[in-house]
C-alpha cells in the first residue's frame, strides 16, 4: 500500500468511474490507491461524463444511437473493470461508432489506453474528451492522475485544480489526495501534506487518505503523527490489509514499541501469511 509508481497502473480509487452512465448518455458519471489503495473504494467501471441535461430525459427521447452507446460504453466498462483490456476497447469503439460526440466514451478509451501502456493514444483520447466537454470533473481527473504518471507534474496539477473549481464537484477529497500524492512524487512534501491533510478533514472516514497522509509522515520521521492515521485505518479489518498492517508496524518499530510490534507481525501473518509484507516481517526488514 505504498506511494503508487509514477509508471504503475492507475489505482482504482483514483479512477473515477461512470455507474451513472447508465442513467442515459446525459447522466453525470459515478466517481470511484487500487490493490494498494484501494480500501477507500473497489475498481469501479471507469469512465466518465457527459454535459448534464437541461431537462430531464426519459426513454422516449433516447435514439437507437444513444442506446447502443449506452450499452456498449456499459460493456465496456465492466470489462475494464474486471481487466479485459482488449474487449474493453472494441466496446468502446462501438460505442463511439454509434455516438462519435460521447465525451465519456473517449474518457474510458483513454483510461484503457493507459492500461496498455500506449500513452500517445491514451493522452489523445483525454484530449478529445475534454474538448468535447471542457468541464467534465472526472475526466479532468483522471487525465491529471495520467500526467502525474507519466512525471508531468505541473500538467498534473492545473487539471487537478480546474476539476477542483468546478462549483457543483462533489469529489474533491478524492482528487486532492490525488493531487497530494502526486505533488509527493513531485518531492514537494510539505505542499502534499497539506492538500492530504485538506483531502482528509474533507473525508475522515477515508482509510485511503489516513493510510496515505500516514505514509507521507512515516516518510518525513513524524512517527507519532503518522501512527495516529494508521491507528484509523488497522482499526477495522474492513479498511486495513497487508500494506497498512506491514507500515504500522514499522513506524511502532521507530518508536521503539516492540510489544506493538509483535501484535501487528501476529495480525499480519494470521491474516496475510503468503504475502510480501508477512516475509518482510519474518525477516525483520523495517528498512527495506
Amino acid at each position: 500500500m505504498s506511494l503508487p509508481r509514477p509508471d504503475g497502473p492507475l489505482p482504482a480509487a483514483l479512477v473515477a468511474s461512470c455507474r451513472r452512465a447508465r442513467r442515459g448518455p446525459t447522466g453525470r458519471a459515478l466517481s470511484g490507491l487500487g490493490a494498494a489503495l484501494a480500501i477507500a473504494a473497489a475498481m469501479g467501471l471507469a469512465g466518465c461524463a457527459a454535459p448534464p441535461p437541461q431537462d430531464i430525459r426519459t426513454a422516449s427521447d433516447m435514439t437507437d444511437a444513444d442506446r447502443i452507446a449506452r450499452l456498449r460504453l456499459e460493456l465496456a466498462s465492466g470489462y475494464f473493470s474486471r481487466g479485459q483490456l482488449e474487449t474493453a476497447l472494441d466496446e468502446v469503439k462501438r460505442a463511439l461508432a454509434a455516438r462519435p460526440d460521447l465525451a465519456a466514451g473517449y474518457n474510458l478509451r483513454a483510461l484503457i489506453y493507459a492500461s496498455l501502456g500506449e500513452h500517445a493514444l491514451a493522452d489523445e483520447s483525454f484530449r478529445r474528451a475534454l474538448q468535447l466537454d471542457p468541464r467534465d470533473a472526472d475526466t479532468l481527473h483522471n487525465h491529471g492522475w495520467y500526467l502525474c504518471q507519466r512525471q508531468r507534474y505541473d500538467e498534473a496539477e492545473q487539471r487537478f485544480d480546474a476539476a477542483l473549481a468546478l462549483p457543483q464537484y462533489r469529489q474533491g477529497p478524492r482528487t486532492l489526495l490525488a493531487k497530494g500524492l502526486c505533488q509527493a512524487r513531485a518531492g514537494r512534501l510539505d505542499e502534499a501534506e497539506a492538500t492530504m491533510t485538506r483531502a482528509y478533514e474533507l473525508d475522515p472516514g477515508s482509510p485511503a487518505a489516513a493510510f496515505a497522509l500516514g505514509e507521507l509522515l512515516f516518510r518525513r520521521g513524524e512517527y507519532e503523527r503518522a501512527r495516529f492515521y494508521l491507528r484509523r485505518v488497522n482499526s477495522q479489518p474492513a479498511t486495513s490489509n497487508a500494506q497498512s498492517l506491514w507500515l504500522a508496524a514499522r513506524i511502532e518499530n521507530r518508536l521503539g514499541n516492540e510489544a506493538g510490534v509483535r501484535a501487528l507481525g501476529d495480525e499480519l501473518r494470521e491474516r496475510f501469511p503468503r504475502s510480501p509484507e508477512a516475509l518482510r516481517m519474518d525477516k525483520r526488514a523495517f528498512d527495506d
